[in-house]
């Protein structure tokens, strides 16, 4: 009966079960833990670059009214510019450099911030580096076509 009883046991599965659901809701977690932080970071990154823009644009409307009343041409005022993309920039709560080309048509605006990830600092992510990226290019006597 002895040689029965340790048989038996020895091939008792109670609990294997428990240990396989375990194994597969941490699975379960992690991949959900990337999809929404993954998620989160692309949605990160799309307002950034969409902050970014919107300052190139804010800062593009900086031009040199003097050139552009006479019809010389249309320039970005430097200064000017850096400081009205610089204003959007902290009206949004963002942080970024602005930048505006050597012929003064291109003003450029770099954006970043950090998405604070939801799942992922189980696994030592607790965030995740996020850019942006804008430009403004003014044109001048451009029509459209028909």
């Amino acid at each position: 009966m002895t040689w029965v009883n340790a048989r038996a046991h020895r091939w008792d599965d109670r609990g294997g079960v428990t240990v396989f659901v375990a194994v597969c809701v941490v699975a379960l977690i992690g991949i959900i833990g990337v999809a929404v932080d993954g998620g989160g970071k692309m949605r990160a990154t799309e307002r950034a670059d969409h902050v970014a823009g919107e300052a190139a644009r804010a800062g593009g409307q900086a031009i040199d009214p003097t050139a552009a009343i006479s019809g010389e041409s249309v320039i970005i005022r430097p200064q000017d510019a850096v400081a009205a993309a610089q204003a959007y920039l902290r009206s949004v709560g963002a942080t970024g450099t602005v930048s505006v080309s050597a012929d003064g048509k291109r003003l450029t605006v770099h954006t970043s911030d950090v998405y604070a990830t939801r799942f992922l600092p189980v696994v030592g992510v607790g965030s995740m580096p996020v850019t942006g990226h804008g430009s403004a290019t003014l044109l001048h006597g451009v029509t459209a076509p028909e």
